[in-house]
């Protein structure tokens, strides 16, 4: 197994309201870096605006594409599409990004009237009825939220509002706040009658959170809007996740690597089909006045974060699946997430570091992998391998 820090560089901020297993709602990191040459080319490069004042976007000039990118979903999302742009291309992305718009009103449980949120106002009460994509996401939630014995729990919301971190407003709940609410948490408790088109939460107070399954799905519907139009070369960037189809000119798709402790980049992983997502510790993280650090992906058995994952990177054949699994991995941690893995329909691939700064990959992942560095020149002078 060879050795490298590695996660995407594609983590969502979580709202100072949202925390949690799956949790990734909120502003966006910089899109990511695609298509750079290999490391030993040195070749020219171009830069290009990014949708945030971060970063600059890098893409390499051998292939020409175009872009459109949204303000959803409370992140950025953006397609790149091959070729020159056209009107035909053009309406394909609006179309796509069109779709993406029309999710966030029936998925987000941010807002009064959607559907999520009418599932959650009458938890306890009575079944809702849904449509489609509600029914989508709930069951594939239901299923990585089965297949990892609830490392993932959609119901994870319950949660909403205990921890802070934004900067100046910091702030962890104490374990009396916790307690009940972690008794909420419970996907077995969740109803779906897919002949009746119903999502019942069973006892008041519950809440199924989508910021960790929700875009994923929206990254699936738009691939599935460009698809019907046509267009099979493109990259659909969004909340922390990356869906790629079919190929960058004459090669895969390539996105940058970042590792988990320094803002560079140690790898780039290659892919023609499938979605990629991350979980990290690295962003939406504070230190409180005793020292200690706190990140937003929660184990909800405790209310606590995650500790013995710094990053999972997971590819899978869709975005539903992706976006849930990467962060059932951190939960999980290497050897129980890559043995859930292995029984996966799909068989999704990943890539996880470990507080030892430890690389850990399904079978065959490495084969997509472009490593630039070793960890040892990755970790910074005042850490060492163990320090999370």
């Amino acid at each position: 197994m060879r050795r490298g820090a590695l996660t995407l560089v594609l983590l969502a901020l979580v709202p100072a309201s949202a925390c949690g297993r799956g949790a990734t709602d909120g502003v966006a990191s910089t899109p990511p870096t695609v298509e750079a040459p290999e490391p030993e080319a040195h070749a020219t490069e171009t830069a290009e605006p990014a949708p945030s004042d971060e970063a600059p976007r890098r893409v390499e000039p051998r292939a020409a594409v175009f872009q459109r990118s949204r303000d959803m979903m409370g992140t950025i999302f953006q397609i790149t599409v091959l070729g020159e742009a056209t009107p035909a291309g053009e309406a394909a992305t609006d179309a796509a990004l069109d779709e993406i718009g029309r999710l966030e009103s029936v998925l987000s449980e941010w807002i009064p009237d959607s559907e999520m949120s009418q599932v959650n106002t009458n938890a306890g009460v009575h079944p809702v009825k849904v449509g489609a994509d509600t029914l989508a996401v709930v069951r594939a939630g239901l299923e990585v939220s089965r297949w990892s014995g609830g490392a993932f729990d959609i119901s994870w919301a319950a949660l909403h509002g205990l921890y802070d971190f934004r900067e100046g407003h910091h702030r962890a709940p104490t374990d009396a706040e916790l307690a009940p609410k972690l008794k909420l948490i419970d996907w077995k408790r969740i109803a779906l009658d897919e002949r009746k088109s119903t999502v019942f939460l069973k006892q008041k107070g519950m809440a199924i959170g989508t910021g960790g399954i929700g875009k994923g799905y929206s990254l699936d519907r738009a691939k599935a809007v460009l698809l019907e139009r046509g267009f099979d070369n493109f990259m659909i960037f969004g909340g922390g996740q990356v869906t790629v189809q079919g190929k960058r000119g004459d090669r895969a798709w390539k996105v940058g690597i970042q590792h988990p402790r320094m803002n560079d980049y140690f790898a780039f992983l290659e892919a023609t089909e499938g979605s990629i997502s991350t979980s990290g510790d690295y962003e939406h993280t504070f230190v409180d006045d005793q020292g200690k650090r706190w990140h937003h992906i929660i184990d909800t058995h405790t209310g606590r974060p995650v500790d013995g994952t710094l990053s999972v990177t997971l590819l899978a054949p869709d975005g539903l699946h992706a976006d849930a699994l990467s962060t059932a991995c951190f939960v999980l941690g290497p050897p129980k997430c890559l043995a859930m893995l292995a029984k996966v329909p799909g068989r999704p691939e990943a890539v996880i570091v470990d507080t030892n700064f430890q690389i850990h990959t399904t079978p065959g992942t490495e084969k997509r992998l472009t490593f630039t560095m070793s960890i040892e020149d990755g970790v910074l002078p005042h850490e060492s391998p163990g320090t999370p």
